[in-house]
């Protein structure tokens, strides 16, 4: 138990900066640029946690408590997760539903704490954050209904383990098709393109990034780190779909490891090769995938 919780929390301090480098490094590379150092998002924190905060007259005790929720919650969902041969440390029946809502715990911390400055960008921010969220939530919700039914377990522990089924089969099919739309949710809930673009400072096309402009030194720092881990947990659901089960603890824990990197390496990829959508297209792919996610259940239930 002890063991498990530490290398859960080590793997989710120390490895999450490292996917954001990936990413960004993988998007460089592909145009041709020499981009940011691998270990820069490191550096940022730790440069961010040394500096001062500035901080309006104008808002309460809600804008310091978005960044600080922001980050508990990535940890404590965590505990809930498997990552690879890992058992979580936290399990019990119908702990997917904790975990989805506490993802949601932050999104309404985070948005409290953008209104919380009277800032009319923030405030169009949280607006599309908050509509987004309310259409990928049917979407995590019927995936992790296909995952209990294929496993016969209402835990996270037991339904997120490697594909056992043929991918010529209704069983697998309906993983290939969750395998799919949980990458398509974790791009979305992290912020990415196709639906927003991290690294964009144009007020009028942000999301995520408006909501966290008040934000200074180690606020800014608890957000970004949060953000971070958000992303590698998303990661670890698909990771432990994907994996091989060998039976030999490091080298399933090295193959979770692995899969992690490469999948910050894929949103890369994706991110070069694709342009962030129109605002009104982002909907219609949220909800098409929603659908995409109920045909995976109905192949379950012939």
């Amino acid at each position: 138990m002890l063991g498990s919780l530490f290398m859960h929390l080590l793997v989710v301090l120390t490895l999450s900066p490292l996917l954001a480098g990936i990413i960004a490094r993988v998007k460089a590379k592909v145009g041709g640029r020499q981009g940011q150092p691998l270990l820069q998002l490191y550096w940022d924190l730790a440069k961010l946690f040394r500096k001062r905060m500035v901080i309006s007259s104008t808002t309460t005790w809600l804008f310091r408590a978005g960044p600080v929720v922001g980050i508990a919650v990535p940890l404590l969902a965590s505990l809930l997760l498997p990552f690879g041969p890992l058992a979580a440390p936290l399990s019990f029946s119908g702990d997917l539903i904790l975990f989805v809502y506490l993802m949601g715990l932050a999104r309404f911390f985070t948005i409290l704490a953008a209104l919380d400055t009277g800032s009319s960008f923030e405030g169009m921010g949280s607006a599309r954050e908050a509509t987004f969220s309310i259409l990928v939530e049917p979407t995590i919700f019927v995936i992790f209904i296909v995952l209990a039914r294929l496993s016969g377990d209402f835990s996270l522990n037991g339904m997120f383990v490697p594909v056992k089924a043929g991918f010529n089969t209704p069983a697998g099919i309906a993983m290939s098709l969750a395998i799919l739309c949980l990458f398509i949710v974790m791009l979305a809930e992290n912020c990415r393109i196709p639906f927003d673009d991290p690294n964009t400072h144009l007020e009028l096309t942000m999301i995520h990034e408006v909501m966290v402009l008040d934000h200074s030194g180690p606020d800014l720092g608890l957000i970004l780190y949060g953000a971070a881990m958000k992303l590698l947990l998303f990661a670890a659901l698909i990771a432990n779909l994907l994996r091989p089960a060998t039976g030999n603890l490091l080298l399933d824990t090295g193959a979770f490891l692995v899969l992690l990197l490469l999948l910050a390496v894929l949103v890369g990829l994706v991110e070069s090769a694709m342009a962030r959508l129109r605002m009104i297209r982002v909907p219609q792919l949220l909800i098409g995938t929603s659908l995409l996610s109920f045909f995976a259940l109905i192949l379950l239930l012939r």
